[in-house]
């Protein structure tokens, strides 16, 4: 059983990654940003994630500079936008992303989509294997990446991703895509594990909820670190995001994983990664 907000699963090169994270989609750039990151710091989380399309890495360094957590103990991940696939913009935009969050190395780099219409992923995860050789980042992954774009990725380049983050909650568990990550020592990340809040009222989780003496969200958290998935709920509110994490104290037996996983539907909330190709 997972002890902790700072328990870790280990990458498939050995870096520890927290279980749980602060996601920061949606949340504004400037004191919004700061004061959510700053709320998770001081409530224990470590892992904290971004990306480039955000337009919010200034506030999150920010907020990581005015903290008093020494920067090893902390998991920063951002993500590469569409616009700048390719070798050569990768890299340039990987500088960006770091002038941004005002850090010398970042512990996890994203492609954010695989942009299948433009047809350079395999290229820019290339430009991904050579920031890791050069030690500017300790673990690289993709983002939104079905099987058949993580097999292109494994045939033609030399190093796996170490991590697919991807929409993942009971309505949509993706568990073909999830055991292929397992088969290939590819960790699995959840974003949006709440589905934006459409499954505070499920009454499958209300009833679990309520025999836990938890939220209908920490029962969502706990499914997903119980399944393997590490995930990064995101909220802008001091105390929701100290429930969030509130997850540790409990386990949720067999049978109530069972029920959860009965939830699934194979039903996307968001894009499909075939099909997204906005830059």
């Amino acid at each position: 059983m997972l002890k902790s907000l700072q328990s870790t699963t280990t990458l498939h090169n050995g870096v520890k990654m927290p279980w749980l994270g602060l996601g920061v989609f949606l949340v504004k750039d400037g004191e919004e940003v700061v004061s959510s990151v700053k709320a998770a710091l001081e409530a224990g989380y470590r892992s904290i994630d971004t990306a480039a399309i955000y337009r919010n890495e200034e506030g999150v360094g920010r907020a990581i500079a005015e903290s008093n957590v020494p920067r090893e103990e902390l998991f920063i991940t951002t993500k590469l936008w569409n616009a700048n696939h390719g070798y050569e913009s990768t890299l340039a935009a990987f500088d960006e992303s770091m002038k941004k969050l005002g850090l010398e190395y970042l512990d996890l780099y994203l492609i954010h989509w695989p942009l299948p219409s433009k047809g350079k992923y395999v290229e820019t995860w290339k430009a991904l294997e050579k920031l890791y050789k050069d030690g500017r980042v300790r673990a690289i992954g993709v983002s939104n990446f079905k099987v058949h774009h993580l097999q292109d990725i494994i045939e033609n380049c030399e190093i796996k991703p170490m991590v697919n983050q991807v929409e993942y909650h009971p309505r949509f568990n993706q568990q073909e895509l999830h055991d292929f990550c397992k088969n290939h020592g590819i960790q699995l990340e959840a974003w949006s594990p709440l589905m934006q809040g459409g499954l505070f009222d499920e009454p499958v989780l209300v009833e679990i909820a309520n025999k836990y003496n938890k939220s209908t969200a920490q029962v969502i958290i706990r499914w997903d670190l119980q399944t393997g998935v590490v995930t990064i709920p995101k909220s802008t509110k001091p105390h929701r995001i100290a429930e969030n994490a509130d997850v540790f104290d409990f386990e949720l037996s067999q049978e109530d994983m069972d029920k959860i996983n009965s939830l699934n539907q194979e039903k996307r909330q968001f894009a499909d990664p075939d099909e997204f190709n906005k830059e």
